[in-house]
């Protein structure tokens, strides 16, 4: 990943991409009218011979206007290329058309934040999540994720899961490793991750300590799945300094749960963990840090869901420069036993013990 110590463009070319993000908005909307009206995938089918604008008319039931107007848009964004008569589906074309992270990501922006974005000056200036209400009436998302729209679930989901699941192999033979008995899960959600535990262990007691609203998701879902025995619900908002916690786990669990929060907040969080853990318990914090990726479009995706949190989520959250982060686990009494970068999609897995 780059250093950002240097400004890679020179004039002409800043001149060029001001221009790029002048019109962002329109490009975004036009690649995704191009995917969800079948125009990439009809050219991704015609291979590199490509089709004409009356073929691909033909095809997906698009007018002809509405088909040369979208692909030449797409010409000048490099989504496709020209060989008269045919439009030919580019590299670019190919990630947003087949690309479960670009679709995650293309929808997540267009069903969650697109019209939120619109108040993010307010949201800066005021330090609350000013563009929740284009989605609902609620202080934070989070009291609202079970009552957003369908769509906005849907992607809100698919998101947050896309990025979560694909480390879990690697997160349960770690965490399982010295066979805990007992496992609290702080936001667990849906209780995917309390699922995923049960399944691979069949002895261990996954308390889920989250929303009211959370818990009863989680809950209906390890019933589902017949885990209702060993899967628990604790009541609880992070958010309230006073919160007592349960006591007598093995292993403390947050995943991608303390970058909802402020620093002051996760200092809090913390605190509390470390007041309620025993002596030889340990805390598995699973983390995505922007400086800690490998490539710069991780980082940079990173970056733009911090705006999320900003605008949407609750106004004062993001993800974190890792050394940032460590201060505050230093400071509730926390010190780190292992850290382990570049798991899945870029986690990071943070091993936590009390600090002598």
């Amino acid at each position: 990943m780059t250093s950002y110590q240097n400004d890679p463009l020179n004039a002409l070319e800043a001149k060029t991409e001001a221009q790029k993000l002048a019109f962002a908005p329109i490009v975004f909307h036009t690649a995704r009218t191009l995917r969800d009206l079948g125009i990439l995938t009809a050219l991704d089918n015609a291979g590199k011979t490509g089709l004409n604008a009356k073929e691909i008319s033909e095809q997906t039931g698009v007018s002809e206007y509405g088909v040369k107007v979208l692909l030449d848009m797409a010409l000048s964004a490099h989504i496709v290329t020209w060989n008269k008569p045919n439009y030919i589906l580019a590299n670019l074309g190919y990630f947003l058309v087949n690309d479960g992270m670009t679709r995650a990501n293309l929808d997540f922006t267009a069903d969650v934040c697109y019209a939120a974005m619109m108040h993010l000056t307010e949201a800066i200036k005021e330090g609350t999540p000013a563009g929740l209400k284009e989605l609902g009436d609620w202080p934070t998302i989070y009291e609202g994720l079970s009552r957003l729209p369908e769509k906005a679930k849907e992607s809100w989901f698919n998101f947050d899961h896309f990025y979560s699941d694909r480390s879990f192999p690697i997160l349960l033979e770690r965490v399982f490793a010295n066979k805990p008995k007992k496992l609290f899960d702080i936001g667990g959600n849906t209780g995917k991750w309390a699922l995923q535990c049960c399944n691979y262990d069949s002895d261990v007691e996954v308390t889920i300590i989250d929303l009211p609203q959370q818990i009863n998701m989680a809950m209906s879902n390890a019933d589902q799945q017949g885990f209702a025995d060993r899967v628990k619900g604790y009541p609880a908002n992070m958010l309230d300094a006073e919160q007592s916690l349960p006591e007598g786990a093995d292993v403390w669990w947050m995943s991608q749960f303390l970058d909802c929060f402020s620093p002051m907040e996760i200092l809090s969080i913390l605190r509390r963990v470390r007041k309620s853990m025993s002596e030889d318990a340990t805390v598995y914090i699973l983390e995505l840090f922007w400086d800690a990726q490998r490539y710069d479009a991780a980082a940079f995706s990173l970056n733009a869901t911090s705006l999320y949190f900003t605008c949407l989520a609750n106004g004062n959250s993001r993800f974190y420069r890792s050394d940032d982060f460590l201060e505050l686990v230093a400071e509730a009494g926390l010190e780190v036993v292992t850290r382990t970068d570049d798991i899945g999609l870029g986690h990071t897995l943070l091993e936590l013990k009390k600090a002598k």
